[in-house]
């Protein structure tokens, strides 16, 4: 594993712009934009692997991934939502045939 795949690389569309905007927080902000998705991800991924091996020529510290690469995800995390909306998913997902979580989670997938 190479240092800068511990690092998180974001590829959006900037509407504003009309184009592909290329980061890696928090070691990097926009550093690369162009309208082919895929070639503003390598651009990215070549500057990112730059970053650090400058980092590393002039003995500075890397910032910490926002996402260490060893960590572990339970599964579970509690999310507060307006009563009426919980009511809302219990009645949606009991016409569905499902429990609340089965339901929430499927419709978690749908949206990602």
């Amino acid at each position: 594993m190479k240092k800068s795949d511990a690092y998180l690389k974001l590829v959006q569309w900037n509407q504003q712009e009309q184009c592909y905007i290329g980061s890696a927080p928090p070691l990097i902000g926009p550093c690369c934009h162009g309208d082919d998705e895929i070639k503003v991800y390598r651009e990215l991924c070549r500057i990112v692997d730059e970053w650090i091996a400058i980092h590393e020529e002039d003995a500075r510290p890397l910032p910490e991934p926002l996402i260490p690469p060893d960590k572990e995800f339970s599964g579970r995390f509690v999310v507060r939502i307006d009563p009426g909306l919980h009511k809302s998913l219990a009645i949606q997902s009991m016409r569905a045939g499902k429990s609340l979580n089965a339901y929430v989670a499927g419709k978690l997938v749908e949206a990602s």
